[in-house]
Formats: C-alpha cells, structure tokens, sequence
C-alpha cells in the first residue's frame, strides 16, 4: 500500500455529498454529488493492507478491493479502472446501488468506521466514462454459436457481456420497449440517472451484443421455439411476481403494487406519457415495507407532492449497531436512513394492516395494530387497532419469484420449493442447454449478486458449449453465504 498507516491518520469516514432536501426533490437527477478528489484519495488510503481481506469475502463478485483502493490513492486512474472491470461488468450501477455488503465485511470496520468502498468504486467508474476509458472489446473470433439470453436486467446483461466476448453470438430479449428491465423501469432517476444504463449498452451493441425488445418470450414467441433457434437460452427474468396483501378492502381503488407505481413514474421522467398515471400529488399516501423499493416509493412520491407520505413496516426497527448474532463479517441488518428519508415522512414500525378502509369503491383510510409475536409467527394485536387517512397505499412487500410464463409448460422447467427456476451446480436447469441466472433461479436478491450470477452463468454457458471456458466463474448458484435481510 502506498501508505500503510492511512488508516490511523484518516479516521474519519466521509461520504460522498447530498444535495439539498429542498433542492432535489424539485427535480429527478441524482441525489449524490461527486466527491471532491482530494478527500477521495483520502480515503481510499484508510484501506488498511490487511493481509486477508474480507471485502473480499462480502463481495459476491471477488472485487479486487484493496488493489483499486490503492491505485486511486496513488492516482493511477487507468490502471484502477481495469482492475475494478476485471471482475464487475457495470461499477456504474453497483456503485450506486448495491448495499455494499464489502464495507460490512471490511476489517476495518472492525473498530472504525470502514472504507467507503462504494464511494470509490462508483468514483472510479465514473472516472472511466468521463476520460474515454470504456472501450468495446469484442471477440477475436466467433464460435458459431448462438444464445438467447431472455431478460435485460443486471444478470442477463452481464450473462450476455460475457458471452459476446468469448465469441458467440447472443441475442437479448426484452419484454418492454426498451432494455435493462429493472435498472431502467424499476429504479429511479434520483438513485440513478439512465445515462449510465445507456453507455454500457452501447459499448455492449459495439461489441456485438445483439437485443431484440417488445418481445414477450412465451407468448410473442415461446420458450420451444428459443430452444429450436438457439445453441444454448439463458433464463434471466427475474423475481418479478410481487407479494400481496390478501385482507379485506384489497379491492379498492387507490392500492397498488409499489412496482406499477415505479414504472410508470419511471417512463414519465423519461418523456413517455402515461394514461391514467398513479401520481401522489396532493395525496395522503402510505407505503407497505421497510426496504429499498418501498424508499423508491418515498423518494417518487415527494418529488410529486405527495401531502404526506407514511411507511408502515411489520417488523422492529433495526438496531443502529451490530447484534450479538450478527457479528463481524456478516452481513448486518441495521436501521439506516436512505437519501429519501432524509426528504421527509413518517416511518412506524410493528404496523400490522388489517383492513383497507373505504367509501363508493375507494380508499380512504387503514385500520392498522401492534404487531405481536406469538408461537414465532406475526400477528396484529387485539384491541390496539386505530385508522389512518389514506387515499394511496403501495405494496412494496418483496416479490415471491419468477414469471412462469410458459417455463412450466413449454421447456418443463422445474422450480424449488421456493418458487424459483430449480437448477444445477452449473447453472442448468432440468432441460438441457436451458441456463437460468439472477433472481430468476435465485430469489429476490441484490444487484451484486445478479451480476455475480449473470457472469458465472455465462462461464457455465460457454463449458457446456465448448467443452472449456476461460471466462471467469465467481460464484456457485447454492453459494448463500450472504442473505437478503
């Protein structure tokens, strides 16, 4: 390391900054400013040359953490930006919205404040696009194969990077008229503005990737005719079925899927006009779930207006520190303050709802209690019922799996007992020369690990094809060494 006590004398963890409330929920653009360069350098230099590093082990991709943290404090940007690409197809995108599980395992963190490990990954690959450092890399030669890969999400995208650069020939389908499923229809610009999706998607058509979009494989086409078509399909749909909430007065209008909702804003931002939109403006609204869509959900609903906005979430909240059964390096469940809280609203916590409230077929209030423990199941609390006014609620409870979408019935996939696409230690499914990667096979998950499984699929694609691969394999699809809490 080029300076081995950084971490003694840098013991501050800084951020990078925020814009003001006041002023970003005026417009979508991106809540984070860029780090001034200076205090950048300085703490890349805390990562602290621990001989073993564990970043290394909360990271799904085996980022090469500490070697870019040094390169970018010693400001060797060209060389940390091939180190932080040789195993992380999109920074662009984990930078800005992965949970950082490596700072969680970082051994600073210990008894300090860790690394600002994201910080410096998302400096870095911002760094890339801005100096004309992201060039196309397409194959030496082509194998004559061809894959399908179905779904445009981080997974499939990185599936079908992988596999364009070892030489085949990959077409990617989308359902929707435009590619990178949820990073583009599902996040919103404030977390990460579309620009990003759209230069990685034209380094990858320079490389040869070809994309195929309104195309809903299993009834515009079906999964036999991919399999006729194609040497080899890649399953990469995602988890895209959401959880619902079965109790009295689910019928009224005014409740949503917290997903509807985000698309639709989605393509408003985007220029597209929307029939019927579900907009908050001037509405009292609640959220149902604590995690990161229902955040999206508050961060959409301020910046159009909303008259108030309230999360409600079922469990306790989480601790501000580590618990006992959660220690170093695990992966913590703590309570954190996303950039759309910051922006305003009330979260409650141990919130059971019981009964969507209304008049005339619409929504107007939630009869909502205290959640009880009893027998280690969950349940409202007798006699502690009471209404809040609402005219919006959004489900944002997790989502439950895949799509069948014709899986069952055309390529007789099978799934586990989790609702998920059931396949191998090699990504393979019951079918020959069908892959399924992403929260398609793995259940809802993080965007690291979507990548992760997207480029490990790919090496598994390209053995099965050619009878070896020199792609790298970083994960196992049963490797679950870090839970989605």
């Amino acid at each position: 390391m080029a300076d081995p006590r950084g971490f003694l004398k840098v013991r501050n963890r800084e951020t990078q900054p925020r814009r003001p409330v006041p002023v970003r929920i005026m417009d979508w653009k991106e809540v984070y400013e860029a780090q001034e360069q200076g205090v950048l350098k300085s703490q890349a230099g805390r990562c602290m040359d621990c001989g073993i590093p564990f970043c290394h082990q909360g990271c799904p991709l085996g980022n090469l953490i500490p070697e870019w943290n040094d390169l970018v404090y010693r400001d060797k940007g060209r060389e940390a930006v091939e180190r932080l690409h040789a195993t992380n197809n999109f920074p662009e995108f984990t930078g800005r919205l992965c949970p950082a599980p490596c700072e969680a395992s970082c051994v600073l963190g210990i008894n300090q404040p860790a690394v600002t490990i994201k910080q410096v990954e998302v400096s870095i690959a911002d760094l890339a696009f801005a100096e004309g450092m992201v060039e196309p890399h397409p194959p030496e030669r082509l194998t004559g194969r061809t894959i399908a890969v179905v779904g445009s999400g981080p997974a499939g995208l990185a599936a079908a990077q992988q596999l364009t650069r070892a030489g085949h020939t990959v077409a990617v389908y989308e359902r929707d008229d435009r590619v990178g499923g949820l990073l583009r229809y599902g996040i919103p610009d404030f977390k990460m503005e579309k620009i990003h999706l759209e230069r990685r998607l034209d380094q990858m058509r320079a490389e040869g990737t070809r994309f195929r979009t309104g195309v809903d494989v299993g009834r515009d086409i079906s999964w036999d005719q991919l399999r006729r078509r194609y040497d080899a399909v890649v399953v990469a749909t995602g988890a895209t079925v959401p959880r619902d909430l079965p109790i009295p007065g689910r019928e009224l209008e005014g409740v949503h899927f917290a997903m509807d909702y985000l698309v639709q804003a989605n393509r408003v931002v985007a220029g597209e006009t929307v029939d019927d939109q579900i907009s908050a403006e001037g509405r009292h609204v609640v959220i149902l779930g604590g995690g990161d869509t229902g955040a999206d959900c508050l961060g959409t609903a301020h910046r159009q207006k909303a008259a108030s906005v309230t999360t409600l979430a079922i469990g306790q909240q989480p601790p501000s520190e580590r618990r006992q059964d959660q220690p170093w390096p695990t992966f913590p469940n703590l309570f954190e303050v996303a950039s759309a809280h910051e922006e305003g609203g009330e979260r409650t916590y141990l919130a059971s709802t019981v009964e969507f409230l209304g008049e005339n077929g619409k929504l107007t209030a939630l009869r909502v209690a205290e959640t009880e423990v009893v027998d280690g199941r969950r349940r409202a609390k007798a006699g502690t019922e009471r209404e809040i006014p609402a005219d919006l609620v959004f489900l944002s409870l997790g989502f439950t799996g895949p799509e069948p979408a014709g899986l069952t019935e055309q390529v007789d996939a099978a799934f586990d007992e989790r609702g998920n696409v059931a396949r191998d230690g090699y990504y393979m499914t019951n079918t020959p020369g069908v892959f399924a990667a992403g929260d398609a096979g793995r259940g809802q998950s993080l965007i690291v690990w979507a990548i992760a499984e997207g480029r490990a699929c790919a090496a598994a694609v390209d053995q099965w094809l050619m009878g070896s691969t020199r792609l790298p394999a970083p994960v196992a699809p049963t490797d679950r060494s870090i839970a989605l809490l």
